[in-house]
């Protein structure tokens, strides 16, 4: 450890006590998340509660150049955070108070360690709810912020990029600044708020977050649909979306997905077969309507067993098995890693980049079920890494012939989990050279010294 660092953790012992810790259980805890990045110990762990207890700390990490990794919920799939360089591990996940709820806007500011669930069993008796569901209960908001996370809502509600309406921001030097505010609108100055949503960490710390909420839908509906091949599913998604049918849901799952979710989840009445989950929002008549008309698109398209899971409890095995789909592919084969791909393309590419990675998948000789969030043309495959020797080599082999052919029909390589540490290569064949140059400058303006999250977006 070095005399910066341990300089720091005195210092900052001073007033946070016993929540700068050098534990070895917590370090090793704060080494990674859900991913196949390697880990790398923190040389401690702050767990900060107010946002003048992270602008003392950052102040002092600036001061003496130690690195800082914010970290919450740890459910990062790209290494986000992974302390790489060591330093500080930044734990906001004491950081939990919902400041405010304006009811009569549709608005509300709550600190970033706050889970989506959390937040949205506090609105249960407001009628309002906060609909950006990126399928696993302990996540934060300040994490989705730093993500800028989506999930299954997205085609209806829009992405954390839409929901967040400001920010309250702790520099790399210790300065705090409010970004945004309670307006849906405004043409003053620079949008800094989308420019901290999606940073990952890079540029600021997020404490505090206003977000937007929306009413309760009047009526609810899910319904899963089959169909005799992963084309007339993925056909009757385009269809369904240039038809401009509004759905809130809109999941693909494959076969091979399909069948560890019935095995996983309990899920009873489907075939393993390539499917779509559903779900409508909004009045009794329009829901009937739209759901009606998906169904004789997917009709049309040879799909089988329209079955709805209208009451309460039905759809939520229903979409919580779908948010388990990562652990039931990992259940598929016992002793495998999981690396989780996540490319997006123009809706009217979608068939191509699917079909493309189906492929990609036959040929690798690997299990890799494909689902994901295709009403806004966002898919996943789940990769078992196999615990053999060249095993990790053959998963990015097939993770990178996936976010290729993605980036050649003009799409992302990643759509909701962000770059971290593994999507760093992609990152110049996407946006190009000068684009890449401009963003490393904005870094080197906010954040001179290169402590905040380093390692994370830039390969160098």
């Amino acid at each position: 450890m070095s005399d910066a660092v341990q300089t720091v953790i005195a210092a900052a012992a001073q007033f946070l006590g016993a929540r700068m810790t050098t534990n070895a259980a917590l370090r090793e805890h704060h080494s990674h998340g859900q991913d196949t990045q390697a880990p790398v110990l923190p040389d401690a762990v702050a767990f900060i509660e107010t946002t003048e207890e992270a602008s003392r700390l950052l102040a002092l990490c600036h001061q003496h150049g130690v690195p800082v990794t914010p970290y919450a919920a740890g459910t990062s799939l790209e290494g986000h955070v992974t302390p790489v360089r060591g330093g500080i591990s930044l734990d906001l996940s004491r950081m939990t108070a919902i400041l405010e709820v304006n009811e009569a806007d549709l608005d509300c500011r709550v600190q970033a360690g706050v889970t989506r669930d959390q937040l949205n069993i506090h609105l249960r008796d407001t009628g309002l709810f906060f609909p950006v569901d990126p399928g696993t209960s302990v996540c934060t908001i300040g994490g989705m912020s730093a993500t800028r996370a989506s999930g299954t809502n997205a085609v209806r509600y829009g992405t954390m990029r839409e929901n967040v309406l400001g920010l309250t921001v702790v520099l790399a030097d210790g300065r705090v600044i409010r970004t945004g505010g309670r307006v849906r609108k405004s043409a003053t100055g620079y949008d800094l708020t989308r420019l901290f949503v999606g940073s990952e960490g890079t540029l600021g710390v997020m404490t505090e977050i206003q977000l937007r909420l929306f009413g309760i839908p009047e009526a609810m509906a899910a319904a899963t649909c089959q169909f005799p091949s992963l084309r007339a599913a993925v056909e009757t998604v385009i269809a369904i979306l240039q038809m401009g049918i509004p759905v809130a849901r809109m999941e693909l799952l494959d076969d091979v997905q399909l069948a560890a979710c019935i095995a996983y989840s309990k899920l009873t009445g489907l075939e393993p077969r390539h499917t779509i989950f559903f779900e409508f929002h909004g009045t009794e008549a329009g829901v009937q309507e739209h759901a009606r008309l998906a169904r004789e698109i997917a009709a049309g398209n040879g799909a089988s067993g329209f079955s709805w899971a209208s009451d309460p409890a039905e759809r939520a095995k229903l979409w919580q098995a779908r948010h388990d789909a990562l652990w039931a592919a990992l259940a598929l084969k016992p002793g495998h890693k999981g690396m989780a791909t996540d490319v997006v393309v123009p809706i009217s590419r979608l068939d191509e980049a699917i079909l493309g990675a189906q492929e990609d998948i036959r040929a690798s000789g690997l299990t890799a079920p494909i689902c994901g969030h295709v009403g806004d043309g966002n898919f996943h495959t789940v990769i078992l890494v196999p615990p053999e020797e060249d095993g990790l080599r053959r998963a990015w082999e097939l993770d990178k012939k996936i976010v290729a052919r993605a980036l050649a029909l003009g799409g992302s390589c990643s759509g909701e989990h962000g770059v971290g540490i593994g999507k760093r290569e992609f990152l110049e064949t996407e946006h190009g050279a000068e684009t890449l140059a401009v963003m490393r400058s904005l870094k080197a303006t906010l954040d001179p010294r290169g402590i905040l999250n380093p390692g994370k977006i830039f390969l160098n």
